[in-house]
């Protein structure tokens, strides 16, 4: 079977990403269309060693495409996703517009498979944040097995995150600071060259920015609303690749060795972890890869079943559009959509 699958906002970064992976995992596909807004209608895009023009967003017919994998921005998702899902299209929303809502299923494929099946009820199916995305990965197996009480996860998240803007802007500011050209912030409040900056999305009145409230509400959908969970999300000059350090606190006694075991069975992640100069992930070595990294395990003394990890993965693939397409799979493999073209 093979099916017909959108991709809107397909000259963005995500959407690149998602094109390039479907071709990669050689997804079923009869027919990949992408999708745009009417300014880049006609644009080409790269699919495998094929070129694709962008058709119109807002005139297109999607009367038999069976998925519409949606990368647009979630004024974007929240206008066009819910009339595409009346037409029986299934959209795997990449947003953030539909991902509290309880009649809308919140997915990462290693950790809460099973949520898929909800999908019916409004033919959307919404895809967590990024730097959610890898840290469950992460903590569902650890969960399983010692039971997680609490998390303290300081993120370090690159500007890729924040689009092809925020990419070019650490680009010019590092070639400007070279050439006595002063760093001129638009994109981000400060100057991100050469610097780190403790704010992603907007603050909230206790003082949360807004990706770190993401962090815990959507960590409590995917994996156990009991977990506790608290974040400080900051912004680096790294180009691709989100990192964390994660601080956990379990129920049950847990040791470094027993949890790289579990860890190294566990789908999604790899474990690289050697007391050594070089012994672990860093984001460079993480880009272009489907994987979920984990280094730097070892025991916290500091409290009771203590753990901390280190978590690195490209923030392009796991943490948005491999994980978009891993749904997709989720959903033909447990066979609840057959091709509307057949």
């Amino acid at each position: 079977m093979s099916y017909r699958i959108a991709v809107a906002g397909a000259t963005g970064n995500v959407g690149q990403e998602m094109l390039a992976i479907l071709e990669e995992r050689q997804f079923p596909a009869s027919e990949v269309i992408p999708l745009a807004s009417r300014r880049s209608v006609g644009k080409e895009v790269s699919y495998g060693d094929r070129l694709l023009k962008c058709k119109d967003l807002a005139t297109f017919d999607f009367t038999g495409v069976d998925f519409c994998l949606m990368s647009a921005g979630g004024d974007v998702s929240k206008e066009w996703s819910p009339k595409i899902a009346a037409k029986g299209c299934i959209v795997i929303d990449n947003s953030s517009a539909f991902r509290y809502e309880e009649d809308v299923p919140l997915v990462v494929p290693e950790v809460n498979a099973d949520a898929v099946e909800g999908f019916a009820r409004r033919n959307i199916i919404a895809n967590p944040n990024c730097s959610t995305a890898q840290l469950v990965v992460a903590l569902k197996p650890l969960h399983d097995a010692f039971g997680i009480k609490r998390v303290v996860v300081a993120t370090y998240q690159s500007v890729s995150g924040a689009g092809k803007e925020a990419i070019d802007e650490l680009w010019n500011q590092t070639r400007g600071i070279f050439v006595t050209d002063a760093p001129e912030p638009k994109k981000f409040p400060v100057q991100i060259a050469f610097n780190v900056i403790p704010h992603i999305d907007n603050f909230m009145e206790d003082g949360t920015t807004r990706e770190e409230w993401k962090m815990v509400a959507e960590t409590k959908k995917i994996l156990d609303p009991k977990i506790k969970l608290t974040a400080t999300c900051v912004r680096v000059p790294v180009f691709v690749g989100h990192s964390e350090a994660v601080n956990i606190e379990f129920e049950r006694p847990v040791t470094a060795d027993e949890a790289r075991d579990v860890l190294r069975e566990a789908p999604g992640c790899m474990v690289i972890d050697k007391h050594e100069d070089g012994g672990y992930v860093t984001p460079i070595e993480c880009v272009g890869d489907f994987a979920t990294f984990i280094s730097r395990v070892r025991e916290d003394s500091t409290v009771e079943n203590g753990l901390n990890i280190w978590v690195v993965s490209d923030n392009l693939r796991k943490g948005a559009a491999l994980n978009t397409v891993q749904i997709a799979e989720t959903m033909i493999n447990r066979r609840l959509l057959k091709p509307r073209a057949a």
